[in-house]
């Protein structure tokens, strides 16, 4: 096993360059995913934000949505924005038509909660486990998550919504830090795919 960590990105649709940027700031290894060969050499994997209808057909088109799964239910260390939010929720509260998710998140999901693309706005979030001053969220038709399950660690809310959350080794933010050259959110899910493979070293 190499000693890098190496976090992918699916690079399906949405703002992968971004977080390629993030994840090498936070000194990972980072790659686009795009095929399940590519998947199954990553340590972790972050779900870009984007379009989640279009990125649940391009997982079953890609032939990634069954690998996805199977290592998210084996532990995966696995972090969504926006988008790859309502990808990681057990259940969409208002999904499209053959919109499937990932899921590994025991939570309900609202799509475009927020508003629609003219009503995104940014917002200061505290986020549990991100030290110092409150992250700066960039909400782009943002979902929030209406309910969560008691296996759920509630990480931030805004304006009386969840928009963080954690279960076990996956992480889901409403918002996107990505855009806003703050690491921090990045540097939590990199040490959170840190721990779980030094766990499996042991």
């Amino acid at each position: 096993m190499s000693d890098s960590l190496v976090i992918g990105v699916l690079a399906l649709q949405g703002d992968v360059r971004e977080h390629l940027t993030a994840l090498a700031a936070a000194g990972a290894v980072a790659r686009p995913v795009r095929r399940p060969e590519e998947l199954a050499e990553v340590d972790g994997l972050v779900v870009p934000g984007g379009e989640s209808t279009t990125i649940s057909k391009l997982a079953v088109l890609f032939g990634l949505m069954e690998p996805l799964r199977a290592r998210v239910r084996d532990g995966m260390p696995v972090y969504g924005t926006c988008a790859g939010m309502i990808m990681l929720a057990d259940k969409i509260l208002d999904p499209r038509s053959g919109q499937e998710t990932v899921g590994g998140i025991d939570m309900i999901v609202r799509r475009n909660a927020f508003g629609r693309q003219n009503e995104s706005f940014e917002a200061a979030v505290d986020v549990r486990g991100v030290t110092g001053d409150p992250v700066e969220g960039v909400f782009i038709r943002a979902p929030w998550v209406e309910s969560v399950g008691a296996g759920v660690e509630v990480l931030a809310e805004h304006a009386g919504h969840i928009v963080a959350v954690r279960q076990g080794n996956a992480l889901a933010t409403s918002f996107h830090p990505e855009l806003t050259g703050d690491h921090r959110v990045h540097a939590l899910f990199v040490d959170i795919a840190r721990a779980k493979r030094a766990a499996e070293s042991l």
